[in-house]
């Protein structure tokens, strides 16, 4: 076996995604991963800090796809707008990749220790939007808070693609949490919308995200 395997990073995340649906999350150690994919635990720690780390890996290239949609919105896009294109340019991404996304987040879901993580990742993606908005002139509290409300549409909408048994794709799931945004934010949401919308809110955050979106 060579030193450096080719696409090695990939055969142990894709040792770890079987190895999590045969055997639970807690039960599976990095030995076990590395010697599904045919590799040494050295290898796996190459690329991964542990065997969490295997189902966050992408976020720094969901962070750059964010940052750089941003930067190359039209200038006279307003800063709710500028959000709402990068999060639908992160689409393509997420469709090609549904099943292993579905998997991934049920494994997250049952797990606090990897929700904790979600939530870690969520804050940096927050922070990636926000200081994108200040290279484009938008001021604090409004880049801050425009960031805030852009990642809990995209959480809203990630969740509600993923459990979609229509197999719809990921920016019309952003297009609609961004219709429901704005009908909140100008007092127009029905109790109707609500009812039809209420899938899509984790259970019990519901009032937490219509305060975040009426600020808005």
């Amino acid at each position: 076996m060579t030193r450096w395997e080719p696409d090695a990073r990939g055969r142990l995340q894709e040792a770890a995604m079987e190895l999590y649906g045969e055997r639970g999350f807690d039960q599976t150690t990095v030995a076990e991963i590395a010697a599904r994919a045919g590799l040494t635990e050295r290898t796996f720690f190459r690329y991964f800090a542990d065997k969490r780390e295997v189902l966050f890996w992408g976020s720094d290239a969901l962070k750059k796809i964010l940052a750089d949609a941003l930067a190359s919105a039209p200038a006279t896009a307003s800063p709710m707008d500028a959000v709402a294109a990068a999060l639908e340019a992160t689409a393509p991404g997420f469709d090609e990749r549904r099943d292993r996304a579905r998997k991934r987040h049920a494994l997250i879901v049952a797990h606090a220790e990897l929700q904790e993580r979600e939530l870690i990742k969520l804050a940096s993606l927050a922070s990636v939007i926000a200081a994108a908005l200040r290279q484009r002139g938008v001021t604090d509290p409004a880049a801050s808070l425009t960031a805030e409300v852009g990642v809990a549409v995209f959480k809203i909408a990630f969740e509600a693609w993923v459990t979609d048994k229509k197999r719809r794709g990921f920016s019309q799931h952003v297009r609609e949490s961004l219709g429901v945004l704005k009908r909140v934010a100008v007092g127009r949401a029905s109790s109707r919308t609500r009812r039809s919308t209420s899938p899509a809110f984790p259970s019990g955050r519901v009032a937490c995200t219509t305060r975040a979106r009426t600020r808005v």
